[in-house]
């Protein structure tokens, strides 16, 4: 048995698969808005909010201000009415509570662990939206709780994050991993409260200057390590 009480695990693109919800989402916001949607509309909108999500994780922007400026960027060079901005905005956002399309092995690693390990989800974006999306993939009822930095105060990667999740779960970071896709706000910034942590890597990219604990290509191959 490891010395692990606690695992925190990431839910975008670690439990819930971010492509696919991404584009329910919008595709729920353009029926809203009576516009048709499109693979081109959908690359352009995927590929904004995708460069203002890495600059958030950089600390150029909170994880608020990126839900404000994705939908204002995209309706301005979509060339759709300005008009349109705040149905998109909203429409989004109820898109994105019922989005819940699961990774690979997030039912199995979560029933693996549950029982063995307190299991929380740890991440950034609105919290009652982040909760609906676990209820509605069927993963709430394994999760002790969600730590979400609407309600924590502070985004992923800052160690103020991790430690008011401590807090809350009344663990010391010696006895908690850090499970996500994220190098930045997931390993390094677990890393830097002083938390093991496991980099799942799906599409084995090359960081040689990142040093996880664990490395998995699969959600499954961390049950045997924790065994």
């Amino acid at each position: 048995m490891t010395k692990y009480k606690a695992i925190f695990l990431d839910i975008d693109d670690t439990l819930l698969d971010y492509d696919i919800c991404c584009r329910q989402a919008f595709d729920y916001a353009m029926e809203a808005i009576g516009h048709p949607s499109s693979d081109e509309l959908f690359q352009l909108f995927f590929a904004i909010s995708g460069r203002l999500f890495e600059e958030a994780k950089r600390g150029l922007h909170t994880i608020a201000e990126v839900m404000e400026l994705y939908p204002a960027e995209f309706i301005e060079r979509s060339g759709l009415p300005s008009e349109l901005l705040e149905d998109f905005k909203h429409a989004f956002r109820r898109g994105w509570g019922l989005s819940h399309a699961k990774v690979a092995g997030a039912d199995t690693l979560l029933q693996a662990l549950h029982g063995r390990y307190r299991l929380f989800a740890a991440s950034n974006s609105f919290a009652h939206l982040q909760r609906q999306r676990l209820q509605l993939a069927g993963l709430s009822p394994m999760l002790e709780d969600a730590y979400v930095s609407s309600e924590i105060g502070f985004d992923k990667p800052d160690v103020r994050f991790y430690e008011e999740a401590l807090r809350r779960c009344g663990c010391r970071p010696e006895e908690v991993l850090m499970m996500g896709d994220s190098p930045t706000t997931d390993v390094i910034g677990a890393q830097q409260a002083g938390l093991d942590t496991c980099w799942y890597n799906p599409h084995q990219k090359e960081r040689p200057d990142l040093h996880p604990t664990y490395t998995i290509h699969t959600l499954t191959e961390l049950i045997p390590l924790l065994a």
